[in-house]
C-alpha cells in the first residue's frame, strides 16, 4: 500500500524545514511553503547554491500559528509575523521578474549579519500570480510562490533507498531525505515508480486531494549540502550528483533528476495527513 510518510514546508526559500503531521492544500500548494525569500542588493534570489549557510537557518511555527520564529547559531531569535508587509520591492527569481513585499530593516540586519552579505527578506505578494510553465502543466493554470517552478515536490522513500545502496557500494555515506527538500514523501512505491505516475489521489472520497506529477525535478548541487551544518562532505564533494549521473540523466530537463514536481488538480481546502493512503494513475 502506498502512503504519505513525510510532509514538509520550507517557509523561507532555501532555509530550514518545518515537518508537519497535517497541512491544508491550497491552489499554491502548502500555504507557508516558500512564502518568503532572501534577495541580494539587485533583488536577485539567494539559495544554498551560493550561500550554503542558509541551510542552518532554522524556521519554527509558534504554537498559536501567528508567527514564525527564525533561529541560527549565535543569533538572537527573530520573530516574523504572518501578516503581509506593505512596502513593495522588485525581485528576480530565475527568469521571472515580479513585485514582492519587503520585510523591513530588522530582518535585513539579522540575515545580513548571519550570512555576511547584504541581503533582504521579502514576502510573496498574494496579489501577484506567478504561473508555472504551461509546457509541463498542460491545460491546468497552475501557479506557485517562491519555489523554483512548481508548488509541490514529491519524492519516494524507495528511490532514496536505491540511491543510498548505490552510494554505499562505492563507499560514500547514505543521505537523509532532507537533502532533497521534498514537500511530500511517499512510501510503498517501487524505486523511481514516480517517474511513471500521472496523478496522486490522497485521502478518502469526498475529501480527496488530486495532484498531478507534472515535471521531473532536475537536481543542482544542494543535495550535496548537509542540512544540519551547511557543508559538503570533503571526501565526497560531488555526491550525490556523480552517482545520479550514472543512471538518472533526463534529456527533457537537460539534467539529473530525483523526485517529481507536482501541481494541484483538486481538493483545495482539504487536509493532507501523515499515514493517509495514496492511489496512483499512471501516465501510459
Amino acid at each position: 500500500m502506498i502512503s504519505l510518510t513525510g510532509l514538509h514546508i520550507y517557509p523561507i526559500k532555501s532555509c530550514g524545514a518545518i515537518t508537519l503531521t497535517e497541512a491544508e492544500i491550497g491552489p499554491l500548494g502548502l500555504a507557508l511553503d516558500r512564502r518568503w525569500m532572501l534577495v541580494d542588493r539587485q533583488g536577485c534570489f539567494l539559495s544554498q547554491r551560493e550561500h550554503a549557510l542558509m541551510a542552518t537557518i532554522g524556521v519554527h511555527l509558534d504554537t498559536a500559528g501567528q508567527q514564525l520564529r527564525v533561529s541560527a547559531a549565535g543569533m538572537p531569535a527573530l520573530h516574523l509575523p504572518l501578516s503581509m508587509p506593505a512596502v513593495t520591492l522588485n525581485v528576480t527569481l530565475w527568469d521571472a521578474e515580479l513585485a514582492a513585499l519587503d520585510c523591513g530593516e530588522d530582518r535585513h540586519q539579522w540575515f545580513s549579519s548571519y550570512l555576511g552579505a547584504d541581503v533582504r527578506l521579502v514576502c510573496f505578494d498574494p496579489t501577484v500570480t506567478r504561473a508555472c510553465n504551461s509546457n509541463w502543466c498542460g491545460d491546468v493554470a497552475a501557479s506557485t510562490q517562491f519555489s523554483d517552478g512548481f508548488p509541490l515536490l514529491v519524492t519516494s522513500q524507495a528511490s532514496l533507498d536505491d540511491l543510498n545502496l548505490r552510494l554505499q557500494r562505492k563507499g560514500a555515506p547514505a543521505l537523509p531525505m532532507n537533502r532533497f527538500r521534498p514537500n511530500l514523501v511517499l512510501s510503498g512505491l517501487d524505486a523511481y515508480e514516480e517517474d511513471y505516475v500521472d496523478t496522486l489521489h490522497l485521502g478518502e472520497p469526498g475529501k480527496e486531494i488530486v495532484l498531478r506529477l507534472a515535471k521531473p525535478c532536475a537536481r543542482c548541487t544542494i543535495p550535496g549540502i548537509d542540512q544540519e551544518n551547511g557543508q559538503c562532505d570533503p571526501q565526497w564533494p560531488h555526491e550525490p550528483l556523480d552517482t545520479l549521473a550514472t543512471y538518472r540523466a533526463d534529456a527533457r530537463v537537460d539534467g539529473l533528476t530525483f523526485g517529481q514536481n507536482a501541481i494541484v488538480i483538486s481538493g483545495i481546502g482539504h487536509l493532507l495527513r501523515i499515514g493517509m493512503p495514496v492511489q496512483t494513475t499512471l501516465n501510459f
